[in-house]
């Protein structure tokens, strides 16, 4: 039977969530040149694929964070993960927005959530942390006990993975870009001589030589 890093990895393929163009990088919001993009979302309309990730969010949550008392989800690509975990576990949920209204109670968190409350933060994906970190600092700050993370997806960038180290934030993901990496070549997605280029990378993003082949 396939372990669930693999199941959700050849999930996200089959819907064409996970954009490949090595050929033809995308650029990210941080100005990041990648030759892949992953766009989770897909999953919410795909209900077959959603069950299987909503299904393996709250396994991993009752495995990882046993004592968790509430979810928050990450604004906005973790609020609807966040809200369908939270009902297959029975808990109580919320959402933390990138930064606070501007009108009616000013609220950046969203949902009822006591100081001493153990929370885990419900994200798509993590690439260099930064966002997720900042929802942990907002939740930390109003009290709460944040154990950790769960997420879809991570690149496992060495920056993103010292930054959460840094900030004492543990994230547990389904799937990561080497198993999603090796699945798209097994399939022919991509070629097998370019999940090298790919986790070139992912090992050093700012070397952009994986472009050339990592000549």
């Amino acid at each position: 039977m396939e372990n669930i890093s693999q199941t959700i990895a050849q999930d996200l393929l089959k819907i064409r969530a996970v954009f490949f163009r090595p050929e033809e990088p995308f650029t990210w919001a941080s100005g990041i040149k990648s030759p892949v993009y992953c766009d989770n979302r897909l999953t919410l309309t795909a209900p077959e694929v959603r069950c299987h990730v909503e299904n393996a969010l709250a396994e991993t949550i009752r495995r990882e964070y046993p004592d968790a008392e509430v979810l928050m989800g990450t604004s906005t690509a973790g609020i609807a993960h966040a809200a369908i975990t939270a009902h297959i576990l029975g808990l109580p949920m919320g959402y933390v927005r990138s930064g606070s209204k501007d009108h009616g109670r000013q609220n950046q968190i969203e949902g009822k959530l006591e100081p001493g409350e153990k929370v885990v933060v419900v994200e798509d994906l993590i690439s260099t942390g930064g966002s997720v970190i900042e929802v942990v600092n907002v939740l930390r700050e109003a009290g709460a006990e944040v154990l950790g993370v769960v997420s879809i997806f991570t690149y496992g960038m060495k920056k993103g993975l010292e930054r959460l180290a840094a900030a004492g934030v543990r994230n547990v993901s389904l799937t990561d870009f080497d198993v999603i990496a090796q699945a798209a070549a097994q399939q022919s997605y991509i070629r097998p001589e370019d999940v090298a280029r790919l986790l070139a990378f992912r090992d050093n993003p700012s070397d952009e030589s994986w472009m050339k082949g990592g000549r």
